[in-house]
């Protein structure tokens, strides 16, 4: 076992920790096969099966490029975030990262817009758990699914960080071999050699016969991108997590150099032989969905419940890593005082009780919001956090600008991941991201709607921090450390 040296807020190592323990009270309940899976489904979010049949029909066969841009903008961003999180893991990932390199402010704002992001995701997907639920047993309605969803999950969550990672196992495991058996079926049925199936086995001629691959302009492929974004959000998520392994640094860094194949297999893949199946412009793809579309046309018995057992497993997922991510990012704000303390302690278990219940309360008001005011007080909640995964994005490349000389000057032994051909490539993404967001501002309607009122809500955040700073509300609890 390898013993973790911990550092002070200035920088300092102070000695060593126990064995593999990190040493702000959290047990390193995650095992590696925990870390591994979550590392795999973070990027497979309910979003992928439900929207991607929208973004085909916006862009044609082309949206296989806006996937692959995205793709690429998260590859570097996971690869700037590894870099840092191998270095110094930590529970509070970026924003404990950028707290040190861009100041006080850069880490509660982005800090407090994440949990923001999390709890409200807590709604949509209790939601939308709750509906592929009463459609199998009407006799409960809606709004009792979402609460048994919400509460199951809860008491994962407050059980035992292990008993969160054994669920995510599962979870995640579902929607890998989903993906898995439907990429390869999907190619079997492409070239017409799968038993039985009607599909005609057209190769990839659907790429090109109707309207060729361009076929709505090749400015679509910048509507596709705003279109599938935000399903990528969680890729993230395995540096948190990892801060309770037994290994952090390993698992960092074997996450970080698998993100490239994770998305190319799981989501340039599966769209790649939706679009080789079947038409880009067949009706069935928006009515039923792209997978439900694809499964059909190869004769697959039952592939709408097949798929609502999937995408239900997708959204239990996502729920159950929501939860735990927002109570370890208000657990992180807590130990640096930017949260209340009592977010800051853990039970016996190495459980942080209030951080969970404070997000789990959030998200209840907002699944309440969902249902008595959806069109009002829910979606401007939606839209004031829809902007903040690009947000996210962009703060972890500024602060990989300063960290990397800050570890260089500290640590340099630590510096096992690094950013391909740095600066360039960091600054390369900034101008993505930045393009992204002036894109959704061009492109008017809701995405314009969500950008300006998430940069309401962090103008907010960021005004709170500063003046919290100028009054002297937020002095550094002196047992502050990170774990290294």
């Amino acid at each position: 076992m390898n013993t973790q040296p911990t550092l002070t807020k200035d920088g300092q190592e102070t000695g060593t920790t126990g064995p593999a323990q990190p040493s702000d009270g959290l047990k390193a309940g995650l095992k590696n096969r925990h870390l591994s899976m979550i590392a795999i489904g973070g990027v497979i979010g309910a979003g992928l099966f439900v929207g991607s049949g929208s973004g085909i029909a916006a862009a044609g066969p082309a949206i296989l490029l806006s996937y692959a841009l995205v793709g690429a903008m998260v590859v570097f961003v996971m690869r700037m975030l590894g870099e840092m999180a191998a270095a110094r893991p930590s529970s509070g990932s970026f924003s404990a990262y950028a707290d040190r390199a861009l100041g006080r402010w850069a880490g509660f704002s982005i800090g407090w817009l994440y949990w923001f992001f999390w709890v409200v995701v807590l709604a949509v997907e209790a939601t939308a758990g709750a509906k592929i639920l009463e459609s199998w047993v009407p006799a409960v309605p809606q709004w009792g699914w979402a609460l048994i969803v919400m509460v199951v999950l809860t008491a994962t969550n407050l059980g035992s960080v292990a008993s969160y990672g054994e669920f995510e196992f599962w979870f995640a495991g579902i929607k890998v071999v989903a993906i898995g058996a439907f990429v390869v079926i999907g190619m079997l049925a492409v070239f017409g050699v799968l038993p039985g199936s009607d599909n005609p086995g057209a190769g990839f001629a659907h790429l090109t016969d109707s309207g060729g691959f361009f076929p709505m302009g090749a400015g679509a492929v910048l509507t596709g991108v705003l279109m599938v974004v935000f399903s990528f959000m969680g890729s993230e998520i395995v540096t948190l997590a990892a801060g309770e392994s037994e290994d952090p640094q390993k698992a960092v860094t074997k996450a970080t150099n698998s993100v490239i194949w994770r998305i190319g297999v799981f989501y340039l893949g599966s769209i790649f032989i939706v679009l080789t199946l079947l038409p880009w412009n067949d009706k069935s793809i928006v009515e039923k969905g792209s997978y439900v579309a694809a499964l059909d046309s190869i004769g697959i018995a039952h592939a709408g419940q097949i798929m609502n057992v999937i995408v239900l497993t997708a959204v239990l997922s996502c729920l159950n890593s929501g939860l735990y991510t927002a109570s370890r990012m208000a657990f992180s704000l807590g130990q640096r005082g930017d949260a209340p303390k009592a977010f800051a302690k853990v039970n016996k278990r190495g459980v942080p009780v209030a951080a969970i219940l404070g997000s789990v309360v959030f998200g209840f008001v907002a699944v309440f919001f969902n249902y008595k005011w959806p069109d009002t007080v829910f979606a401007f909640l939606l839209n004031s956090s829809g902007a903040v995964a690009l947000f996210v994005w962009l703060v972890i490349c500024v602060t990989q600008l300063r960290m990397r000389g800050i570890i260089l000057r500290e640590s340099p032994e630590k510096l096992v991941v690094r950013m391909w051909l740095f600066p360039y490539l960091t600054w390369a993404t900034i101008v993505m991201i930045v393009g992204v967001l002036g894109y959704m501002v061009y492109d008017g309607g809701s995405n314009r709607d969500q950008v300006v009122l998430s940069l309401l809500v962090a103008a907010l955040v960021i005004a709170i921090s500063l003046v919290r700073q100028r009054f002297g509300k937020a002095d550094r609890p002196a047992e502050v450390s990170e774990r290294v």
